[in-house]
């Protein structure tokens, strides 16, 4: 049986279809290892209410996070080897970007807050990728020295001027997180919540 299983595995012939199950795995693996943890510090430390209801929200989180990277994978990987099938065979410079752009949308479009987390997580990612890509291709010099300190002080200030100005326009993860750093800061009317407890 293992021995008729594993040939099934390794026969090229299922190769395309089994990357697409164990895209699918990965994706599902992923998130979960990636959400798991994140969502039980912020809702530990930000949420209130009872340790099940809280266990309820990571569980929920968790789950949301996984199934969505999971299927993006599957719908990713699908529609490559659809094209590449299409195209006899080779796959050209736009399909990844088709493939993930259908995918992105099918799965990531709905706004709610696990897919704003990825889609700004990787909105900020390829910011730097294609800033990279534009100083190797010479569409921008290279910068004489390291640009990293200005990228990160306007990040700041900007974060810090919407915050106090228009707080509102800020995702309600920041929001909160914002709050307890800069504004819970500021309000005690003891020794307890001002060193222990925050109120």
């Amino acid at each position: 049986m293992i021995d008729s299983v594993t040939r099934y595995l390794l026969d090229p012939a299922n190769h395309d279809t089994l990357a697409l199950l164990k895209g699918l795995r990965n994706g599902l693996v992923y998130g979960a290892k990636i959400r798991f943890p994140h969502a039980l510090v912020m809702t530990f430390l930000f949420r209130d209410g009872s340790f099940t209801s809280k266990m309820k929200l990571v569980l929920e989180a968790t789950q949301q996070h996984s199934w969505n990277l999971g299927r993006f994978v599957f719908i990713y990987k699908s529609l490559l080897l659809a094209l590449r099938k299409l195209q006899g065979g080779k796959e050209s410079r736009v399909d990844a970007f088709l493939a993930g752009t259908v995918g992105g949308y099918l799965i990531f479009g709905k706004n709610n807050n696990i897919n704003q987390q990825i889609v700004m997580y990787l909105f900020s990612r390829i910011m730097i990728g294609l800033a990279k890509l534009a100083v190797e291709k010479n569409v921008i010099p290279d910068p004489p020295q390291d640009p990293f300190p200005l990228f990160a002080a306007v990040v700041w200030g900007i974060v810090m001027w919407l915050f106090r100005h228009h707080r509102d326009t800020l995702q309600a993860s920041l929001q909160a997180s914002m709050q307890y750093l800069y504004n819970d800061s500021d309000v005690w009317n003891s020794l307890r919540n001002w060193i222990w407890h925050n109120k």
